[in-house]
């Protein structure tokens, strides 16, 4: 008799649970009740004879066979995934795309690319979300997301990545504050200066770190912003000076909290904008015409 095996349902269901750590919430992304995806959990672990989930705790935890079998089954829906694309005779950009962008990007970015790519590809059904780097680099490699719009550098293993441009960082503070008044800012001048950046998690702040040849003790720890929008206004105030991406500055991030602006001295420090792909998930194609596409509008809102 053929031993029964886990369906790419019950897989799928898993996975979000795993990622999610609530059974409400992975059921939301699933769209499903609750009900239905604990009882395709409870399914899977009858199927494998193994308990997944540590429900001895008041917090979500794996056992070491969920471990395991959360691995896996990242692995087996990848590639089943990449098997039915690859049999599929859709268009490019025909379809679901589910793109994930950090919140540094997509309110600069987006509005001004959304529009064409509608026009262009009237098929594509694209869903959006907005997350910190880390949690999208989980959903990509999970299979949740198709792409993901990111700041470089970062490690990300199994993945591949088309630059879409670069985004240098400028020096913004209030109009009284004497060193936005120099023709250039230097990386010396930044220490001086009471710089205030988003709170750890964000790789902006680590990108400004690195390309501004700066440590964590360059920085105030006065405040710990978790939106660039946040940060202006926390400028504005008078706690301090910061560094925004080129991007933000030219939608008028800068400009709308008052704030003066000054380039930092050349070489200018930079992050690099590109879009990421899981290797093998037959998204090449689509993540190349994308991938224009948002080079396009970026450099269009550069000039």
């Amino acid at each position: 008799m053929a031993t029964p095996l886990p369906t790419i349902r019950q897989l799928q269901f898993f996975l979000a649970l795993v990622r999610r750590e609530s059974f409400s919430k992975a059921a939301s992304d699933c769209l499903v009740s609750q009900s239905t995806l604990s009882s395709a959990v409870k399914e899977l672990e009858s199927i494998l004879d193994r308990q997944l989930v540590d429900r001895s705790t008041r917090h979500f935890s794996l056992t070491p066979a969920g471990k395991e079998v959360a691995t896996r089954a990242a692995k087996i829906l990848a590639e089943t995934e990449e098997m039915a694309r690859a049999v599929s005779d859709r268009e490019p950009l025909e379809g679901s795309f589910r793109l994930g962008v950090i919140p540094t990007i997509a309110p600069f970015l987006l509005p001004r690319a959304a529009p064409g790519l509608a026009k262009k590809f009237p098929k594509l059904e694209l869903f959006l979300r907005e997350d910190l780097t880390a949690s999208l680099a989980e959903r990509l490699a999970d299979g949740t997301l198709d792409a993901a719009l990111l700041a470089f550098p970062y490690d990300l293993a199994g993945v591949d990545w088309i630059a879409i441009g670069e985004d240098p960082f400028l020096y913004a503070a209030p109009v009284s504050d004497p060193i936005a008044s120099r023709q250039s800012v230097k990386s010396a001048d930044l220490k001086e200066a009471h710089l205030l950046l988003l709170e750890d998690g964000h790789c902006m702040r680590e990108h400004a770190l690195d390309a501004c040849k700066l440590r964590q003790d360059d920085i105030s720890g006065v405040f710990g912003a978790t939106s660039l929008f946040t940060l202006t206004q926390m400028v504005r105030a008078g706690l301090g000076s910061t560094l925004l991406p080129k991007m933000a500055v030219d939608a008028g991030l800068a400009a709308n909290a008052g704030l003066k602006v000054a380039p930092l001295a050349a070489p200018a420090p930079a992050r690099t904008i590109g879009l990421a792909w899981r290797k093998g998930s037959g998204r090449r194609e689509d993540c190349e015409l994308l991938a224009a596409h948002f080079k396009a509008a970026m450099e269009a809102a550069g000039r």
